[in-house]
């Protein structure tokens, strides 16, 4: 057994390497192919949702409880629809999850080629190196977002659910502020325990874990920081735009931030975490636990986020063209990935590969209106030349990641 990889793996008996359970839920990830890993992801997180469901039947259950209150309260005021919400009608949340999740998990960003590919360790050093620099990029961004669709909500709001509005903003701002929290490495302290003013500078943040994998990699500080590829240029303002330009409603904002990202994201990193550990293990590179901590992390903690976002934005969703609407939100972030991850693919292969439009069933996918296309191409205007790569060029660009109703089929 190879001391590097102790707190990674340990061998079976058959002398395959299994993964530690504080490393992944899945020991025989590294025998399991990007297909059966989806598979997998999908009839996991249904359960999950499923228990939680059970527990908001349970009288004794705080959140459970809570829900009746504002049940109860709207109920006795004419016209307020809170009681009429998916939530409170026999199997229609559950419904509406299973719709939601099978058309997110079913988009073709999951099965990626660069996801595929690194997940079969199919890349050298450099190509590893290279990839986390410019992943980075997504990285760094995707946690404004958050804080962007978290400002959506508030007293003026406008929601139609009269008395117990405020407390419908409030509990859709709760859920926000902790993916943001466990984001930035922040929690709740009493008076007492207050973090010291070089404690508040030094919390673990997501960017700070992803750090260590350029002390594995041995990238020095100065290199870590690259201007971003345009698909990530476009990504990271995808996901800017759609939670927070006014051009988008608040329901878009919350799915974007949630269901767009959350329920993908598992499945998704354990491709790159499982990438990095069979290439590590087959090539004696000196990665160890706390180098793929943010990908771990990420595994262990987004079907938690995913859950609760889930929950809140059923809170918004009153009928079928809501339902639509989340859907269209998530085909916009996961466009967007889609585009990133082809240049990401690109720039570490050289190759061309599988294009979105290419996939079949893509139907589903297409936008049914061009507001993001325009919010784009405007703002490509506004980003510093510095940050991108040949910036001048992204600026003038007017090539888009989307599908649209209105495009031939190929």
């Amino acid at each position: 057994m190879k001391q590097t990889f102790s707190d990674l793996l340990q061998l079976s008996p058959t002398g395959r390497p299994r993964l530690l359970p504080q490393v992944h839920h899945i020991p025989e990830l590294l025998d399991l192919d990007t297909e059966q890993l989806l598979t997998r992801f999908e009839q996991d997180q249904e359960r999950d949702f499923r228990q939680m469901l059970q527990q908001l039947n349970s009288r004794s259950d705080p959140l459970a409880q809570l829900l009746q209150q504002l049940r109860t309260t709207a109920a006795a005021e004419l016209g307020n629809r809170f009681d009429q919400l998916p939530l409170f009608r026999d199997g229609e949340l559950e419904a509406l999850f299973v719709r939601l999740h099978r058309h997110v998990m079913g988009h073709p960003v999951w099965r990626h080629p660069a996801f595929v590919r690194i997940f079969a360790g199919d890349f050298d050093r450099a190509q590893l190196t290279l990839f986390a620099q410019h992943y980075f990029n997504q990285v760094k961004n995707t946690r404004q977002c958050v804080a962007l669709a978290l400002g959506r909500f508030s007293g003026f709001s406008g929601l139609p659910y009269g008395s117990v509005s405020e407390r419908v903003s409030e509990l859709t701002q709760i859920v926000l502020a902790q993916l943001l929290a466990d984001e930035y490495g922040v929690s709740s302290h009493e008076i007492s325990s207050y973090p010291t003013l070089g404690g508040l500078f030094q919390s673990t943040t997501h960017i700070v874990m992803y750090r260590r994998i350029f002390e594995g990699l041995g990238v020095a500080p100065i290199d870590q920081d690259q201007p971003m590829l345009h698909g990530v240029a476009d990504n990271v303002l995808i996901q800017r735009l759609v939670a927070g330009d006014p051009a988008f409603s608040e329901l878009e904002a919350l799915a974007s931030v949630g269901l767009g990202m959350e329920w993908g994201v598992p499945e998704f990193f354990s491709q790159l975490l499982g990438g990095m550990i069979r290439f590590a293990w087959q090539q004696d590179l000196p990665l160890r636990a706390e180098h793929l901590q943010v990908f771990i992390a990420h595994v262990q903690y987004d079907v938690l986020h995913a859950i609760a976002v889930m929950l809140v934005t059923s809170f918004h969703c009153q009928d079928e063209a809501d339902v639509v609407r989340i859907e269209q939100a998530t085909n916009m972030l996961m466009a967007g990935r889609y585009g990133m991850m082809d240049d990401l693919y690109q720039r570490l292969f050289g190759e061309r590969c599988r294009r979105l439009n290419e996939w079949p069933n893509i139907e589903p996918y297409r936008l049914h209106d061009r507001r993001i296309a325009d919010a784009l191409i405007a703002a490509r205007q506004r980003v510093p030349l510095s940050s991108v790569v040949e910036g001048e060029r992204y600026r003038a660009s007017v090539d888009l990641p989307f599908l649209f109703t209105d495009q031939p089929a190929q």
